[in-house]
């Protein structure tokens, strides 16, 4: 399992589309624990590239404050499971709360 997440200045950015990287968690799925993490550059945002390109680098799920149901539908489409209104925090931190079924998603901060 990998799991992607927008970050700016180090905290989950709220719409995934303005991130400065992608924070890519590797996750041990029966241990809920991350193994690796890296950051990478995301190409420039247009609509439909992000979620083909997080697929080619193996995410199979992306954590989001905010995303269009465009988007959203354009993950789906590349088998990448969406969790949307999260808080902004660390990334791990953030992953860890989602393994452990400890976030608490607030709304969609995405309106397109």
């Amino acid at each position: 399992m990998k799991i992607a997440i927008p970050t700016a200045e180090g905290k989950l950015c709220m719409h995934f589309g303005h991130c400065e990287v992608f924070t890519l968690l590797d996750v041990d799925p029966e241990k809920k624990t991350i193994t690796a993490s890296s950051e990478l550059v995301p190409p420039p945002h247009e609509p439909g590239v992000l979620p083909a390109w997080l697929a080619e680098q193996g995410a199979t799920a992306i954590i989001a404050g905010g995303m269009g149901s465009r988007a959203q539908q354009l993950f789906a489409q590349n088998n990448i499971e969406t969790i949307v209104g999260a808080p902004s925090g660390e990334p791990r931190a953030v992953a860890e709360a989602w393994l452990g079924g400890e976030l608490v998603p607030g709304s969609n901060a995405c309106d397109h």
